[in-house]
C-alpha cells in the first residue's frame, strides 16, 4: 500500500508533564539547579505522561508511522537513558526503536511534528508543525486533525 504519513512527537510537555517531575524534587535541589532545572539528575525518571497523551499515542501508531522526536539536555546524562526508560514503561512496544533524541529536528523528515516549542529545530521542521498547547491545546485537538474519522462507527475505513 501507500506509504503511511510520519509523525513525530515531542516529549517535554507533550507526551511528558515536565512539572510532575519538578513536584518530586527536593527543595534543596530545586534551589542548587534553579534556572536550569533540565539538569537535575533523575528529574525524568520522576515525570508522568500528559492527559490523554498515551492513549493518543497508541491511536496514532495505528494510522501512522510515529517516533519520538526529543531533546535531551547535553549537561544531564542520566536525561538521556532516564528518556529511554520512560519510553520503555509508559510505551513499550509501540516505541520499540522509536526514540530519537537531537538538537536538530529539522533535519527528520517527516510529515507532522507534534512539538509545544520551535526550539531546536522545530520551527525549522519541512513537515506540519502541529503547534502543542497553542494551536494545538491538547491531545483531542491533535485527533481531531490527524485522524478526522476517529469517532464514526467504523474505524477501520479511516486509513
Amino acid at each position: 500500500g501507500p506509504r503511511r504519513s510520519i509523525v513525530y512527537v515531542d516529549m517535554e510537555n507533550v507526551l511528558v508533564d515536565f512539572e510532575s517531575g519538578l513536584l518530586r524534587i527536593t527543595p534543596q535541589l530545586q534551589r542548587r539547579y534553579e534556572g536550569k532545572e533540565d539538569e537535575i539528575p533523575g528529574l525524568f525518571s520522576q515525570m508522568t505522561p500528559i492527559t490523554g497523551a498515551i492513549e493518543a499515542y497508541r491511536l496514532l501508531t495505528r494510522h501512522y508511522e510515529v517516533y519520538i522526536l526529543s531533546t535531551a539536555p547535553w549537561n544531564n546524562p542520566s536525561a538521556w537513558s532516564d528518556k529511554l526508560r520512560w519510553v520503555h514503561h509508559y510505551l513499550g512496544e509501540d516505541a520499540y526503536k522509536r526514540l530519537i533524541l537531537t538538537h536538530h529536528k529539522e533535519l527528520n523528515i517527516g510529515d507532522y511534528l507534534i512539538d509545544d516549542r520551535l526550539k531546536n529545530g522545530a520551527g525549522e521542521f519541512r513537515g506540519k508543525l502541529l503547534h502543542f498547547g497553542a494551536e494545538f491545546p491538547d491531545w483531542n485537538s491533535v485527533l481531531d486533525y490527524l485522524l478526522p474519522l476517529r469517532n464514526e462507527e467504523n474505524p477501520e475505513s479511516s486509513d
